[in-house]
């Protein structure tokens, strides 16, 4: 009984034993048959020599040369509107007028007192060359002629006030009144900017002071009109720095005679040092920026394949999407543009640049 249960574990042992082997060696034969993984596949690009002109950059706001929001000095019912939104007008134009009937009718009364005034006043010249008067009753009527002449004065003053004008040439806002309606004092009734020429107010750090000189030419690009630079120069330079931010407020002037530039746009500045010199440039893509500084995948030929090793390099000024490189490459090095993720220095690479 015994050596049919020790025949029976060997028959069982031999036939796991079987089956376990037959299934390792499939599964050394399928790993042993695996391809590795081909190259990842990576765009390059190689560093190129471009003119580059030194200037100091820094963001700041457009700002009209001159610009107000219309209002009343003067209460009053809108009787007369000579404005639409959006219109041109010339220094002096009417814009808007509030009712004066009133007013001149207070003014008929005050021109009438002053008459009455100027007649009491001319029989006392007479009557003081005649001796038949004293000198303080002719003093009385000079006084209260006067009076009544300033009282004419200012009531005309009130009329002229409710009559708004254009106080330079320029274009008209949005208009924010309408016929009929009573303004209180101080209402705004419309925005008018002058846009021929604009301002373009911005700060620069302290380090930059001794750079910044009047009448140097300024640049400036919006996002309206990302690829025209607008030219102007430094109108003046404040004389003192902000205690807060330690910069320096800088303001410069440009014709602006096409209206492109609005106030309140947003502008990238340069501020021109000296004339375009040669500089080492690179896409911003290629470059990998981060806490220990910038660093490029560097494209080296070894044993007929690409290899890519991480290098250490020196930037300098950004410009429309191309970073200056100071220290690290030379002009026609290669460098991966796209396709860094998972990329590790010593790794051979596929280049692809049918789409460059």
């Amino acid at each position: 009984m015994s050596k049919k249960v020790i025949f029976l574990v060997i028959f069982v042992v031999l036939l796991f034993g079987g089956l376990f082997g037959s299934k390792f060696l499939q599964i050394d034969k399928a790993m042993s048959s695996r391809k590795a993984p081909p190259p990842p596949t990576v765009t390059t690009v190689k560093v190129t020599e471009a003119k580059w002109e030194n200037a100091l950059s820094s963001i700041g706001t457009i700002n009209p040369k001159q610009g107000v929001t219309l209002s009343n000095e003067i209460a009053g019912i809108i009787s007369a509107l000579h404005i639409e939104s959006g219109q041109f007008v010339n220094q002096g134009d009417l814009i808007l007028e509030l009712d004066t009937s009133t007013d001149e009718a207070n003014l008929d009364g005050l021109v009438a007192a002053e008459k009455l005034a100027l007649i009491k006043f001319k029989r006392q010249v007479k009557l003081l060359k005649n001796k038949a008067t004293s000198r303080s009753t002719h003093d009385e009527a000079r006084a209260e002629l006067d009076i009544a002449k300033a009282a004419v004065i200012s009531q005309k003053s009130i009329i002229e006030k409710k009559k708004i004008r254009a106080p330079f040439t320029g274009k008209a806002g949005i208009r924010q009144v309408n016929l009929g309606q009573y303004l209180d004092k101080g209402t705004q009734i419309v925005s008018l900017v002058s846009l021929d020429q604009i301002y373009t107010d911005f700060s620069l750090p302290e380090r930059d002071f001794a750079q910044l000189k009047v009448g140097q030419v300024v640049k400036i690009t919006v996002q309206a009109y990302p690829n025209e630079a607008f030219e102007g120069t430094i109108q003046a330079i404040n004389p003192r720095l902000s205690e807060e931010t330690r910069t320096i407020g800088v303001r410069a002037t440009m014709d602006n005679p096409d209206e492109k530039l609005r106030a309140g746009m947003f502008a990238d500045i340069k501020v021109i040092i000296s004339a375009p010199k040669p500089v080492l440039v690179l896409p911003k893509t290629t470059v990998l920026f981060n806490t220990y500084g910038e660093n490029v995948y560097l494209v080296k030929q070894q044993d007929n394949k690409n290899i890519v090793v991480l290098s250490s390099i020196e930037t300098g000024a950004h410009q429309n999407g191309y970073v200056e490189v100071l220290k690290g490459l030379t002009i026609n090095d290669m460098v991966v543009d796209e396709g860094h993720v998972k990329l590790r220095s010593g790794q051979q690479v596929t280049i692809s640049n049918n789409n460059k």
